[in-house]
């Protein structure tokens, strides 16, 4: 049987289209939706360390995987090392893929206690942090980060790839914008592909991969072993099975039709309430709507009565009235 990190290797080498780690989107629900349409590995929501060894019972819904979670990894945060690297054995019992340690969220309620692209204001004790990590458990362990944190004359990138090779970080994700950006303004891969160039492990290149051409170009442009997507699949989720299509086979595949598009709302809908029961499971689809029903005739309205809607079944009634319309 192939070890964990073999396992991680041999994705790696298929080019994946990785689903980013997005808080209160990336649930097993929604990391399932992905999978279908195409997704190589999902990634668990952020998992406060300090919740998750207090009990929180957030940070443990997080933790839990399902039987057809296999290829999904636990991404982790936290500013105290030792927490990390306890936070870590404790994952480990999860069974993931791998764990990440998220170094590049840069909302400043995060960064600013020196979790996630905090740990950017001193490379040196991110690399000891993550070798702490790396000792901890069996797994392999990958870091998220972000180039810097700005301005753009002080990117540590480079050299703290190396660096965080040489701890034993198996495989590095490149956010191609410093924190100060947060998600404004480009995202320039040339730093994905420099960061590439001075290690052997696999590095994957993460933002503005909007489309399956964008992850064809990324791919390109900087030799990066795969891409990861996060706020396109959101609203479409359907980019991986764009993705492949393009990679695998040169091809490209049609929009979601009208019908594909309302069947993917009654779907997570469905499965929203089955995991989260009512009404939460029916809010916490909203987010979705507006990407889901894009193009249809009278989406805006249609979203309207949906987002006023807190049961189950008055979602679905509308949605099949919804269908009906655009079979006419």
């Amino acid at each position: 049987m192939a070890s964990p990190h073999d396992r991680l290797r041999a994705l790696y080498a298929q080019k994946p289209a990785v689903l980013a780690p997005m808080e209160d989107v990336t649930d097993v629900v929604f990391r399932r939706l992905c999978r279908k349409h195409g997704a190589t590995v999902g990634m668990t929501e952020f998992v406060n360390v300090e919740g998750l060894l207090r009990g929180c019972r957030n940070a443990r819904r997080k933790l839990q995987l399902a039987p057809d979670d296999e290829l999904t990894a636990i991404q982790i945060y936290g500013s105290d090392p030792a927490r990390l690297a306890e936070a870590a054995r404790f994952a480990e019992a999860a069974r993931p893929l791998f764990i990440d340690i998220n170094c590049g969220c840069w909302v400043p309620k995060i960064a600013g206690r020196g979790a996630g692209a905090g740990w950017l204001r001193d490379p040196a004790a991110m690399v000891a942090m993550a070798r702490m990590v790396v000792s901890s458990t069996s797994l392999p362990v990958t870091v998220k980060t972000r180039i810097g944190l700005g301005p753009e004359s002080h990117m540590p990138i480079v050299d703290l790839a190396r660096r965080l090779e040489d701890a034993g970080v198996a495989a590095i994700t490149v956010h191609c914008r410093t924190a100060q950006m947060g998600h404004s303004g480009a995202a320039d891969w040339s730093w994905a592909a420099r960061a590439r160039e001075v290690v052997s492990i696999p590095v994957l290149v993460n933002g503005d991969v909007r489309c399956a051409d964008d992850a064809r170009r990324a791919l390109e442009e900087t030799g990066c072993a795969g891409v990861m997507i996060g706020r396109r699949a959101i609203e479409h989720p359907w980019i991986f099975r764009e993705v492949r299509a393009l990679l695998d086979r040169g091809e490209s595949v049609p929009l979601p039709s009208p019908a594909a598009r309302i069947a993917l709302c009654r779907e997570h809908l469905v499965a929203n309430v089955a995991q989260r029961g009512e009404p939460f499971g029916v809010h916490c689809t909203r987010r979705h709507l507006a990407g889901y029903l894009k193009g249809l005739h009278g989406a805006a309205a249609l979203r309207q009565q949906l987002n006023q809607c807190d049961s189950l079944e008055g979602c679905l009634a509308i949605l099949d009235g919804a269908l009906d319309q655009a079979a006419a």
